[in-house]
């Protein structure tokens, strides 16, 4: 920010000349302006007049010392809103009646975010452009929501709630962390202790640190700016936050503008950049990883509008010095360092308790403390009159652009992707070459949605060779034929990061597939996307990206060879667990079954489905209808046998119902009555959690055609562990005296598939070894001597094969 900057007479001159300048420059409240950031902001109107995006530089000025008074009364509305009940607008004392008997709020994170965000606002008011944005360490939501009240930056239900001047305040005094309640236990206040789907213009929760940082490059398409405020704590720890350079590309990315805000404290010691030794290092760091660091003056509002700037400037210079062949990939991508101190701008800054509750005590009852509180927050107040000027100039800012709240990130809805024609097979084949095919002719015909492929590791391996042969590895240094510089597969042995670039990409198309045990490495970052798409469907404004899926292959049953740390369940059971309607898992046996069900996925959207299945060929089971049924249904009648007092079999998963198949024979033979299900997407057979969740349930008829009562004898053998599928299909497993449930049972090791079936009771021997428990027969009447002692652990394992 320092390049061609004015000397310290000319910019006294120019105060002389411009008194709007010199009005501003004086500062206002905790907000003093740097010398430097005097000059870029002389710098920055300059600017702004010979693009002609603002009248003069008086006009400039004006919105700045706007941005000064915004920024100053969101101080004092953030520790308001951790300690107060109430608001006195005329600036008097608060009385003890008038604070919190229980103060709540992450108050020294929110304090700086304010001044970051009333740059944001500021440089979108002074260039008539919405930026979207983001922030990392999401607990500061108090800064976006004060500050979106005073610019009337609110969705309707906010406005509702909280406009209208003193009473509507102090409504979301009472309201945040006060816990209300609506009558189905939902929370009934439109606001959170996090970025929530009331926040105008929020697109993550940032409830988990550290996905910002993975997240923020994938997710403007060209044309688009992101400004993606991030954790100091995070961004020098998390991984993988310093590969960005290696995948933005100015031919597929928008404008990304990473902000950290560099406080130095985490919430109970110092972070490395809490030192000078540490912030060098980072920005080192930060130069060698292919950033362009930009260190500048975090606790001044107006800093933030020419940091944001220079940064856009000196982006869009890199990609035009690219095209003329001067630079290649990676770009020096431009990142902000705002420097500050914890809390700035109230009581403690600077220490470990400025991140919760800075003072020392309770105002309510605390005398020191509530003396405290009235003498530092009485140089954040801004007189109601001057504060309505401010906003008003905001305001009509907007009139030819969108509100934040609408920017281009909250509002993506792409257009619904065409879908290329199914082709069923009707021989053995790996069923993830369904999605092989299926994925490259559907990029294909929509050349319009940007395509992302997550992949941690073996693309190849896991059988998506037509995807890599036709997307290729992104690379900046291409070495064959599998890489290319604008390559759509972004490939890193960290699943985290690669699933991020999948969640991010909301404008386009995705495709992750990974090892089913490593998939459980990107659970947090999928449930923060499941649970934020959530609750914007439950305040009505669903989100609008398309559905996508998370391939869980080289799985459990299939990866013995691998050891005990290759075979683990966990994943497809916790996606389970989330609502139905959010997240499907499912089960595809073959081929065709996983064909029939991926037009259904990428035209739902914001939902995201599992796939658990092989990579190994299987043998084809379901014919074209059959496998459009399953798809529909979630499960399917596979074989049977009647007769009286039939027993239900009911398989989940591809060898699962290689297994139950195999033991259908021997029923068979000893002509005991039976039905077999292929139970391929569970969630639609549970106990609805919510109305939304209904919507999700197999249609009316289906369960009870399946599964009808009287078939009172059930087994199922499943993919998953046996008691996470009990919990969760109880309503098909009625009664636990008449059912048996087989699975995953944590038992493995360098074993083959029949060892893992094995060792975890689940091969097809186990289940007529239950078939007889719930008949009350011997087991030998359904199995050998020698297979029954193997059954029982005295035999020979083998017999079984």
């Amino acid at each position: 920010m320092n390049q061609l900057l004015p000397s310290l007479d000319e910019l006294d001159h120019h105060a002389e000349i411009q008194p709007e300048f010199a009005r501003w420059r004086t500062g206002y409240g905790p907000f003093e302006h740097a010398l430097e950031t005097q000059a870029a902001v002389f710098r920055l109107a300059h600017q702004l007049v010979q693009a002609e995006l603002q009248p003069d530089l008086a006009s400039v000025y004006r919105l700045l010392q706007a941005i000064d008074r915004i920024g100053s009364a969101g101080l004092w509305l953030v520790v308001h809103m951790t300690y107060a009940r109430r608001v006195r607008l005329d600036g008097s004392e608060l009385s003890v009646e008038d604070f919190k008997a229980a103060p709540e709020g992450h108050t020294g994170g929110s304090l700086n975010m304010v001044p970051a965000y009333a740059g944001y606002l500021g440089l979108n008011a002074l260039t008539g452009s919405t930026r979207a944005w983001l922030m990392g360490q999401g607990h500061c939501v108090a800064a976006i929501e004060a500050l979106n009240l005073l610019t009337d930056n609110l969705h309707p239900e906010q406005k509702q709630a909280y406009g209208g001047g003193e009473a509507g305040i102090n409504r979301l005094l009472e309201d945040f962390y006060g816990y209300h309640q609506a009558a189905d236990g939902s929370p009934s206040a439109p606001l959170g202790s996090h970025v929530n789907a009331h926040t105008g213009g929020g697109i993550a929760e940032g409830g988990y640190l550290g996905f910002a940082e993975l997240q923020y490059a994938h997710m403007p398409l060209p044309g688009e700016t992101l400004v993606a405020f991030l954790s100091d704590g995070a961004a020098e720890e998390q991984r993988g936050s310093d590969w960005i350079p290696r995948w933005w590309r100015a031919e597929d990315c928008g404008v990304a503008l990473p902000i950290m805000i560099a406080n130095g404290r985490r919430i109970e010691q110092r972070t490395q950049l809490g030192t000078h030794e540490g912030l060098e290092g980072f920005r080192q760091h930060l130069s060698r990883c292919g950033f362009d660091p930009i260190p500048f003056d975090g606790r001044d509002p107006a800093a933030f509008v020419c940091a944001l700037w220079e940064m856009e400037q000196r982006l869009v210079r890199r990609v035009e010095e690219k095209s003329r062949g001067l630079l290649r990939y990676p770009l020096p991508i431009p990142y902000g360092i705002a420097e500050t101190i914890k809390g700035f701008g109230f009581y403690g800054a600077g220490s470990n308790a400025a991140h919760n509750l800075p003072l020392p005590g309770n105002p309510s009852v605390d005398d020191a403390s509530r003396e405290l509180f009235n003498s530092h927050a009485a140089p954040l107040f801004v007189p109601w009159g001057e504060l309505e000027q401010a906003r008003q100039l905001i305001a009509q800012s907007r009139h030819a652009r969108p509100a934040e709240r609408d920017n281009a990130l909250a509002t993506r809805r792409p257009s619904a992707p065409v879908m290329p024609p199914l082709q069923y097979h009707d021989h053995a084949c790996s069923p993830m070459a369904a999605v092989d095919d299926f994925f490259v002719e559907l990029t294909r015909a929509n050349p319009s949605l940007r395509p992302r492929v997550g992949n941690p590791d073996e693309l190849a391996s896991n059988r998506l060779g037509g995807v890599l042969r036709a997307m290729k590895h992104r690379v900046v240094d291409p070495e064959g034929e599998l890489e290319a510089v604008d390559g759509k597969i972004i490939t890193a042995l960290n699943e985290e990061a690669v699933v991020s670039a999948c969640l991010a990409n909301q404008g386009g198309l995705n495709l992750v597939a990974s090892y089913e045990a490593f998939c459980v490495k990107m659970l947090g970052a999928v449930r923060q996307t499941l649970i934020f798409s959530r609750q914007q469907k439950e305040v009505g404004r669903p989100a609008g990206w398309l559905g996508w899926p998370i391939i869980a292959t080289s799985h459990t049953w299939e990866n013995g060879k691998n050891q005990q740390s290759h075979q683990d369940t966990t994943f497809c059971e916790a996606l389970l667990s989330e609502m139905s309607d959010m997240a499907r898992v499912l089960f595809p046996a073959d081929h065709n079954s996983a064909m029939a069900l991926l037009p259904s996925i990428y035209q739902t959207r914001g939902a995201l489905a599992c796939l658990v299945m092989p990579k190994r060929e299987r043998p084809a089971i379901f014919n074209q209808a059959q496998a459009e049924q399953l798809a529909r249904d979630g499960a399917i009648i596979v074989d049977e046998q009647k007769g009286d007092n039939p027993i239900l079999l009911i398989a989940n998963g591809s060898y699962q119902l290689t297994e139950m198949q195999r033991a259908t024979r021997r029923l068979k033979e000893a002509r005991v009555s039976y039905r077999l299900v292929y139970l391929q997407e569970p969630g639609r057979f549970r106990a609805p959690r919510d109305r939304w969740e209904i919507e999700a349930l197999a249609a009316e008829g289906v369960t009870e055609r399946l599964f009808p009562e009287q078939m009172e004898m059930r087994v199922l053998l499943t993919h998953m562990r046996p008691e996470v599928a009990r919990g969760h299909l109880w309503p098909i497993l009625p009664d636990v005296r008449r059912n048996s449930v087989l699975g995953y049972r944590n038992r493995g090791g360098t074993l083959d598939e029949g060892g893992m079936q094995f060792a975890n009771r689940a091969s097809w021997a186990n289940v007529l070894a239950a078939c007889a428990r719930l008949l009350d027969i011997p087991r030998t009447a359904l199995l050998k001597p020698d297979e029954a002692a193997a059954v029982a652990g005295k035999g020979d394992p083998r017999v079984l094969r």
